[in-house]
């Protein structure tokens, strides 16, 4: 339910609460396009239509952006370097003029993803959700927003400890630490002792502060802002794949390897849609209707494809914004979706957001991934479950272990690999159905 507050926001706050979930895709979604070859402005540009197209279809209901998938990097890669003979071994192998000239075949491998999204989508719509949802209780809904909200939680310390130094600069790690505890003080101040509007925006104050502390100890690369000619306005290297000529055996072989990620990932959706319900409030898979949301992914995914841009995929980012700014407007969405479209098109934008330290991202981070596995236990506490019981604490254990410890998944071929989440989800599905009841 919408607060008071944001029905009474003016225009100029609600543009500075979507340039907050602004802040919180970028990372993510210009690293997927970094590990695969794919343009950056071009993924930022795909995201934002993305997530404008999938309010449209969710009747503008559900608080969720669209970014870049990361389940499709590694058969993005395969298909690319299969098809164009180059050696991923070989350094600058993304940026060689072969493996470039392979990615149409990936844009249609993308569209056929998105294509099943839809299917699936259909098989929802008639199968009826209330009859699909029977199989995701919250003994099995609690855990696996948990794992969702865990499984990110490295990232955030991985872009303190690992992201690349400022140039130049001489790369201290206490540094590092520091500007990342600056960054979460700042965060957990704001949220529990500011008032009216500074609540909502804790995220962009602990960013201003982070990068104004990094700066101070030279920890910020402005070496991006030196070359005047790619900070104005530019086109984003749209590569469409109806301008190309392409050999049908290389678009079956994309289609079927990237196209069955689309049945991975709809665990995956389902997880992330309860997530976003269990912030807000609301049960989303009933209304606007799970068929509505992945409907609403699968285009987003395919008009991604056709531009040449990556699969799109809900952001957990976004959702652990939400859970901290406690503002679930959906416009406030679609203003960041807007935001960035029009960045894609200029370089000082995408140059200033991609040099804001890894150090500042991260301690964002830690505190955005760990609300959202606070959803998880809140989801297993309401639901009153006894684990007195044998039975709901080998779920749970299991689940959660499974998700944890598979961190990476398990990958039984070059082109196919079963995600953690997948594979907690469908432990707790099993157990949960074959588990007496009473034990």
């Amino acid at each position: 339910m919408e607060n008071s507050l944001d029905q009474q926001s003016s225009m100029g706050k609600k543009l500075i609460l979507g340039f907050q979930h602004l802040f919180a895709m970028f990372g993510s979604t210009v690293l997927v396009p970094l590990l695969t070859g794919l343009n950056p402005a071009v993924a930022i540009c795909c995201a934002g239509i993305g997530t404008l197209i999938f309010h449209l279809i969710t009747k503008g209901k559900v608080p969720v952006f669209l970014g870049s998938s990361f389940a499709f990097i590694g058969v993005i890669v395969l298909v690319a370097t299969q098809i164009s003979g180059v050696d991923p071994s070989v350094e600058g192998y993304l940026a060689s003029p072969e493996y470039q000239a392979a990615l149409p075949y990936v844009a249609i491998g993308i569209m056929a993803a998105g294509a099943l999204y839809l299917i699936l989508a259909l098989v929802v719509k008639f199968v009826g959700v209330k009859r699909v949802m029977s199989v995701f209780p919250p003994i099995v809904t609690g855990p696996m927003i948990m794992v969702i909200g865990l499984t990110l939680a490295p990232t955030a310390f991985d872009n303190i400890v690992t992201a690349p130094a400022a140039a130049g600069v001489a790369d201290v790690l206490w540094m590092r630490w520091v500007i990342a505890l600056i960054v979460v003080v700042t965060m957990v101040v704001i949220s529990i002792f500011a008032k009216g509007f500074f609540k909502l925006v804790p995220i962009i104050i602990a960013i201003g502060v982070g990068y104004v502390s990094a700066a101070l100890m030279g920890q910020v690369d402005f070496s991006g802002f030196q070359d005047g000619a790619n900070l104005g306005f530019q086109i984003p290297a749209f590569n469409i794949f109806v301008t190309h000529e392409l050999d049908p055996q290389g678009v079956i072989t994309s289609v079927s390897i990237i196209a069955p990620i689309a049945i991975v990932t709809f665990m995956e959706h389902i997880g992330d849609i309860t997530t976003n319900g269990a912030v807000v409030g609301k049960n989303f898979i009933e209304d606007p209707g799970l068929h509505r949301t992945l409907a609403g992914d699968g285009i987003a995914t395919m008009v991604a494809g056709f531009l040449g841009g990556p699969a799109n995929t809900t952001y957990g980012e976004n959702t652990g914004v939400l859970a901290v700014t406690k503002n679930y407007n959906p416009a406030t969405l679609r203003i960041a979706a807007v935001f960035a479209i029009i960045i894609s098109f200029f370089g000082v934008f995408t140059t200033f957001l991609g040099s804001i330290p890894g150090a500042v991202m991260g301690g964002v981070s830690i505190l955005l991934f760990g609300m959202i596995a606070t959803i998880g236990l809140r989801t297993l506490a309401e639901a009153k479950l006894d684990f007195s019981h044998s039975r709901n604490l080998i779920i749970v254990s299991l689940m959660l272990v499974i998700g944890l410890g598979l961190s990476g998944g398990i990958q039984f071929s070059e082109s196919f690999t079963l995600s953690n989440i997948f594979l907690s989800a469908l432990a707790g599905i099993i157990l949960n159905a074959v588990l007496p009841k009473n034990i």
